[in-house]
């Protein structure tokens, strides 16, 4: 892939900064050698790579995953200003 002094004008328009015609084949130039490093990327054989989540080998935590309600909604409803059978009240808004 390969950038353009109109593509860098255009990018720099719609992230609204004012850029120069000799900043743009600057900054065309050097998104060119970026584009180039991240293409030498895709030349990593990575087929047989596991996924890390940490550089030393770990289990993660975890807990029992059940669904409950939290028993809270007496707590929860407590600051509401007015609340009915733990449900907010609220003005009507639609008529």
């Amino acid at each position: 892939m390969s950038v353009d002094i109109k593509t860098v004008k255009r990018v720099a328009r719609l992230s609204r900064i004012a850029v120069k015609d000799d900043e743009a084949e600057r900054m065309a130039n050097e998104l060119n050698a970026i584009l180039g490093f991240v293409e030498q990327l895709d030349e990593v054989n990575v087929d047989n790579v596991e996924p890390l989540t940490s550089v030393i080998p770990m289990t993660l935590r975890t807990r029992e995953d059940v669904v409950t309600d939290g028993n809270k909604a007496s707590d929860i409803v407590a600051n509401a200003p007015l609340s009915e059978d733990n449900f907010f009240l609220v003005p009507k808004v639609i008529e």
